[in-house]
């Protein structure tokens, strides 16, 4: 799997490209998602620049920013700085993705990294924060987050730990791409203990643990984790699960309260897969994309 497009939608909006020349012509500005990018030469100034003039034109009544390409991807860091010094021009952000980069643009193995802790300490009000790229975390205590995603071919063992270190007490999806030891996604299930426990997590229904490498031991770990018990929906697509990891999730706790388990993209047999979906009657399980393993090895959907 490669991002070979740019987002359409986000945040529950058609995503919009701001261009000074054209962006009057949008007849409700606070209803779509503007994507601000600088493509051109002149670097993360010249981005600078254009995201001055959209919070100059919009920033009063955006509500959803994307963040494409800011002037070399692949050298320079994400605009952490330079997003969260804006807030004050944005007062109705609510939703924000750093980081919609195509393969032609980075490599997202490639993504230069910045902690976007400061954008929820520059933005309180925020409810929906994505990035994509192998990103360090500092703990963070947010009163309104619902909605946290670090898409990554690779997330760090720190960053995981740091998560489960913060307090969100409205966060409801949570979903990590944790990705290849190989492109340095080391984290490993006593890593994401305090997730898997959830008291910092109390309001959290949506748990995407995707892209896991050591798939199986994930698998194990979610079998008897305390907060699997409030989900409605558990996601660990993307990954290396095998038949192992089916068998940890059937001999642990019930799952038939869930109203989807997803697992596209793994290496169970068919033999389990009919199991897994047989004891779930009530939940839609998916096991889309059955994987070959590759001489003897297994591999997650985004690693390079």
């Amino acid at each position: 799997m490669a991002f070979y497009s740019r987002v359409e939608h986000f945040a529950g909006c058609r995503v919009e490209d701001y261009d000074v020349r054209t962006a009057g012509k949008v007849a409700d500005p606070a209803a779509v998602a503007w994507r601000v990018c600088w493509e051109y030469a002149g670097g993360p100034a010249e981005f600078a620049a254009e995201l001055d003039r959209f919070v100059a034109e919009f920033g009063a009544v955006a509500t959803a920013l994307v963040i494409g390409e800011w002037g070399g991807a692949n050298h320079h860091p994400p605009p952490v700085d330079v997003l969260a010094e804006r807030a004050a021009g944005l007062p109705n952000l609510r939703a924000l993705f750093v980081g919609d980069i195509t393969i032609d643009e980075c490599e997202v193995s490639w993504l230069q990294t910045a902690d976007p802790a400061p954008l929820l300490a520059a933005y309180p009000g925020l409810t929906h924060l994505r990035v994509r790229g192998s990103t360090g975390f500092s703990p963070v205590t947010h009163a309104e987050l619902r909605v946290l995603e670090l898409e990554s071919g690779g997330l760090p063992a720190e960053t995981v730990r740091a998560i489960g270190a913060s307090d969100l007490p409205r966060l409801e999806r949570l979903e990590l791409w944790l990705g290849d030891p190989r492109y340095g996604g080391d984290a490993t299930v006593d890593d994401l203990a305090e997730i898997l426990g959830g008291a910092r997590l109390p309001a959290l229904t949506d748990l995407g643990l995707r892209n896991a490498w050591d798939a199986d031991a994930l698998a194990a770990a979610v079998a008897t984790a305390p907060v699997v018990a409030r989900l409605a929906h558990l996601d660990l697509s993307m990954g290396a699960v095998g038949d192992d990891g089916v068998r940890a999730l059937l001999a642990g706790q019930p799952l038939t309260h869930l109203a989807t388990l997803n697992l596209r993209h793994h290496f169970v047999s068919p033999e389990l897969a009919a199991r897994i979906t047989a004891a779930l009657p009530g939940v839609a399980v998916d096991l889309e994309e059955r994987q070959a393993e590759y001489e003897g090895d297994r591999y997650v959907a985004v690693g390079e």
